[in-house]
């Protein structure tokens, strides 16, 4: 048996069966299942009003940062996503007086939210309109 990848824009809405929390899940087709609450929030991410993705994605997309400096005048920030999906990138500057690393980790996180930004809109892209 192969292995494929499923992308697709769904409606949900809290819904208990059974004692249990989850979730009642319209699919594009029409087609309505039910998903325990768990696995549901595993898979899926609420997007923003008229399916957009929002500064809160983004924000909640990073689960861990590590901050380094290296030969004093160079910072690198290492953001682990909540899919486990590492970016990595760096900051620095020519003279190490003017160093700060506050600074350069703020340069790095933005840089590193603006490649979420753009995973996320491609994810949704695709969840919006498949693959063809």
């Amino acid at each position: 048996m192969s292995k494929h990848i499923g992308f697709k824009l769904i409606e949900a809405k809290p819904q208990l069966k059974d004692d249990q929390e989850g979730y009642k899940v319209v699919y594009p087709d029409g087609y309505v299942s039910w998903s325990p609450k768990d696995v549901f929030e595993s898979a899926y991410m609420q997007v923003g009003d008229n399916n957009t993705i929002t500064q809160a994605n983004v924000d909640s997309f990073i689960k861990d940062t590590e901050v380094i400096t290296l030969d004093g005048k160079t910072t690198v920030v290492k953001a682990v996503l909540v899919n486990g999906f590492v970016i990595v990138e760096s900051s620095s500057c020519v003279d190490p007086a003017n160093y700060c690393e506050k600074m350069g980790a703020e340069i790095c996180l933005d840089r590193i939210k603006n490649q979420i930004w753009m995973l996320l809109g491609f994810l949704l892209q695709t969840a919006k309109e498949g693959i063809k």
